[in-house]
């Protein structure tokens, strides 16, 4: 197992790497996206330019802007008004409390709801509640989440007045306000995952209720309610745990444009925003963070099989499997 986490850390590390290049590489060859300086940050900008070496061959600048992030962690500075020549790694981590709070509440949320109406619909298949969350299912999962984040905005925000149209500012995200004016993105981010768990769960509960281990277990005396508690969820988690990482990267991946919709000041409206400005340093930094959470999310789900179902080694040779 150890030998198997290390090549696959270092694959990923490979991989990283290569994305990056691509994307530095592709940025160089696009137009100086430097502005002018605004009052008196002229000289300021020329030092900078001389420390990253923008006037020599791109090779030599890739190799400069990789010494500064291995050795320094920096990825820059910010080159759009208002928050010019500013680090980029402050910028960023400045914007990087909100995507969490969003993100995170929206899968606390998404997970729980998806499970229990999958397991609704399993125990009652073929029967009036399972047609409802099958429709429920269809209707979720085909609508794009932006499309729901106009709908709420504008009955729920501005018809009914019953939410914030967009997200509050600030840093007081354990406060009333803050979480109301939340509801409206994380429900928008939330209907999708909640749908595609009720479809897992569903699916793999509805067969394994069915299989010959658990008529015997019923035989033996336990009822169908203990046996769906201790043996049938229980292997149904095999495909679900690993699918939560998958839909975390759902969420922060489709979170840019609803975070652009509700204004809410996270990674995904900044990288929508240096995009739209130029602002490649930042646009580049945004774009790495997401594809590091990616390759990390997709070394914990292979891991997770092993750890939910010890008859699952990882790394280990065929004969050892036998």
């Amino acid at each position: 197992m150890g030998k198997y986490v290390f090549k696959r850390a270092l694959f990923a590390v490979l991989v990283f790497f290569i994305i990056m290049t691509m994307i530095f590489t592709l940025f160089k060859l696009l137009p100086n996206p430097v502005p002018e300086a605004p009052g008196g940050f002229a000289q300021a900008l020329r030092d900078m330019h001389e420390a990253w070496g923008y006037n020599k061959p791109i090779v030599v600048q890739y190799m400069i802007f990789l010494r500064n992030v291995i050795t320094k962690g920096d990825w820059g500075f910010c080159t759009t008004v208002g928050t010019f020549l500013m680090p980029v790694t402050s910028y960023i981590a400045s914007k990087l409390p909100a995507t969490i709070y969003v993100n995170v509440i929206s899968v606390l949320i998404s997970i729980p709801l998806g499970i229990v109406f999958g397991i609704i619909a399993a125990i009652y298949k073929n029967r009036w509640q399972d047609h409802i969350i099958q429709v429920m299912i269809m209707l979720f999962i085909s609508v794009p989440s932006f499309v729901y984040a106009f709908l709420l905005q504008y009955f729920v925000g501005f018809k009914l007045n019953l939410l914030p149209l967009v997200f509050k500012g600030g840093n007081d995200y354990f406060s009333w306000a803050m979480f109301k004016s939340a509801i409206l993105p994380i429900l928008a981010l939330s209907f999708g995952v909640i749908a595609s768990f009720m479809r897992l769960v569903r699916a793999e509960l509805s067969e394994t209720l069915t299989s010959e281990y658990m008529l015997l277990a019923i035989t033996k005396g336990l009822t169908k309610a203990q046996a769906t508690v201790r043996h049938a969820l229980r292997n149904s988690l095999v495909p679900l745990m690993p699918s939560i990482l998958a839909q975390f990267i759902y969420i922060i991946a489709g979170s840019m444009i609803i975070e652009q919709i509700f204004a809410v000041p996270g990674i995904g409206r900044t990288t929508l925003t240096a995009f739209y400005n130029k602002d490649y340093s930042v646009f580049m930094a945004c774009e790495m963070f997401y594809v590091g959470i990616g390759l990390a999310a997709q070394i914990l789900m292979d891991l997770s099989y092993g750890l939910i179902d010890p008859r699952i080694r990882m790394g280990g040779n065929k004969n050892n499997a036998l």
